[in-house]
């Protein structure tokens, strides 16, 4: 690594404050466009005449081509160089956006969506580091704490976003609401930071590594994203995708070991902290992103919300972890970072089994206090295991490893968002047969009940229509209680993990600061 542009100090005051909301404002807005088009897509599908089905790719396009160039992150930062590639991919992903928000036609909007995805890929991994950079070293975990926040509020307020700017504007301000931020997020961000320019060397283009990166995690990608609405190995495109993405991912991690000048250092996961760290973030984001997706459908389409309701019931899960991300981060210097970690997991676990004593006639309050409770947990694991990811690293491997570990944490909401969806649906049509079972013509209950729905004036045709939907909301509600309980369960296997960690867990600057 050739030397620094310049030797600069930590930044302070309104310097600090200003590079502060440029890191994370632009990371913000990147974690954005993964939920905002969510509830967006009937009306892009809609106006750009496509099917619904078709539509999911605005999501699927995104997301491969961000998981491809996540884990590239550190070898770009080299080459470019960490403030231009921050900047350079603000601009272009700010571009890509207006593209996306101004296309006629639905391929030119996939096209957009994947350059997105692929120029905006560095800005998370790279804002994390530029952002412990300007921190004295003493406020590096507040940095962590402050940076964590974007990664919790923002795919709880994409969808809030969203709707409002479809149902008021249209859906190409979903897209075109970047334009504006992103330049000025490159403004302050260059304005604020090019004295930390990291130097930049000429690596060699390991081109093998790239082919076998791409067809590896674009295959898993989009068999996660693909696979619920195929009904998973069922599908022969999926378990072609499966064999594509084990084979080529194989190969890639067995060239990747043995080059010369690997496009991605998976080294890092020879790193005791590193590997466990990524483990568990991978494991609860699974769940954290499980729970934020399955409860909204469970909410609009078992009891009666309007989108904005279930938003709102949301909502609340970002409110603490909002408050308490850069409190946590302040005094993790402090605190066993692995002791905080294990009371997130815990305080997670015990959030959702209460949780998973919800019934059918549960209101607003009981879920949203449970959702401001799951606040707690998701700010201290979150910030704890960034820092024992990053903890003791060089600054020269820094950005690497923030690639990589952001690839983990996007690999763990692709699962918790496909895996966790479809085990509900399985488990509410298994409650569904058990609880079909016991209702039958001979049965007292049955009759008894049909006897009062018809004394209520509905006909017999009409009251087993009833019936039939008294059953389907209480197979719902079993599953989503059996989801609450994996989603702790996953929690807990956690915390024996983490203490195989080992101090100390302290956050080294980039860039020779």
């Amino acid at each position: 690594m050739s030397p620094v542009a310049a030797a600069t100090g930590p930044l302070s005051g309104l310097r600090l404050a200003a590079a502060t909301v440029a890191l994370g404002l632009g990371s913000f807005m990147n974690i954005l466009d993964m939920s905002i088009a969510n509830v967006s897509l009937p009306a892009i599908a809609g106006d750009l005449g496509v099917s619904p089905t078709q539509g999911t790719w605005v999501i699927t396009s995104y997301a491969v081509s961000e998981a491809i160039l996540l884990p590239l992150t550190g070898w770009l930062a080299q080459r470019v160089g960490q403030v231009r590639l921050f900047v350079l991919s603000t601009l272009l992903f700010s571009l890509a956006s207006l593209c996306c928000g101004l296309s006629p036609s639905f391929p030119l909007l996939l096209l957009a969506r994947v350059a997105q995805g692929a120029v905006g890929a560095a800005m998370i991994p790279v804002a994390q580091i530029l952002l412990t950079t300007v921190y004295p070293a003493r406020q590096r975990n507040l940095a962590v704490g402050l940076f964590s926040m974007t990664t919790v509020v923002a795919p709880i307020a994409g969808p809030l976003l969203g709707g409002w700017l479809t149902d008021n504007w249209s859906w190409h301000w979903v897209f075109l609401v970047n334009v504006p931020i992103g330049a000025l997020v490159a403004t302050l961000a260059w304005g604020l930071l090019r004295g930390y320019e990291t130097g930049r060397r000429a690596l060699p283009v390991d081109y093998v590594g790239l082919v076998l990166l791409a067809l590896g995690v674009g295959a898993l990608q989009m068999l996660l994203d693909q696979g619920s609405e195929r009904d998973w190995f069922e599908s022969n495109f999926i378990l072609g995708l499966g064999i594509l993405s084990l084979v080529a991912l194989a190969c890639f991690v067995a060239w990747e070991l043995t080059d010369e000048h690997p496009v991605v250092d998976l080294r890092l996961f020879g790193r005791r902290n590193f590997a466990i760290g990524v483990t568990c973030m991978m494991v609860g984001t699974v769940a954290f992103y499980g729970n934020v997706i399955v409860l909204p459908l469970w909410l609009q389409d078992h009891q009666g919300y309007t989108a904005l309701w279930a938003g709102r019931v949301l909502a609340f899960g970002g409110v603490l972890a909002f408050v308490l991300g850069p409190v946590v981060g302040a005094n993790l210097n402090r605190l066993d970072a692995r002791a905080v970690a294990t009371f997130g997991f815990c305080t997670f676990a015990a959030v959702a089994f209460w949780s998973a004593r919800f019934t059918s006639d549960v209101d607003y309050w009981p879920i949203a206090i449970a959702r401001l409770l799951m606040g707690i947990a998701i700010s201290c694991f979150m910030v704890s295991i960034t820092t024992i990811n990053l903890s003791g690293l060089e600054p020269q491997r820094a950005a690497a490893a923030s690639g990589l570990a952001n690839f983990m944490r996007n690999l763990g909401a692709g699962i918790g968002t496909a895996g966790i969806t479809s085990l509900w649906e399985h488990k509410a049509i298994f409650h569904h047969a058990r609880l079909a079972e016991s209702i039958n013509a001979a049965s007292p209950a049955t009759g008894s009940y049909l006897a009062q729905l018809m004394e209520r004036g509905l006909d017999a045709s009409a009251a087993l229509a009833e019936l039939a939907q008294v059953v389907d909301t209480q197979a719902y509600v079993l599953a989503l209680n059996a989801v609450y309980c994996i989603d702790a369960l996953l929690m807990l296997t956690l915390v024996p993990l983490v203490w195989f960690t080992r101090p100390p867990f302290h956050l080294r600057g980039s860039g020779g600061h």
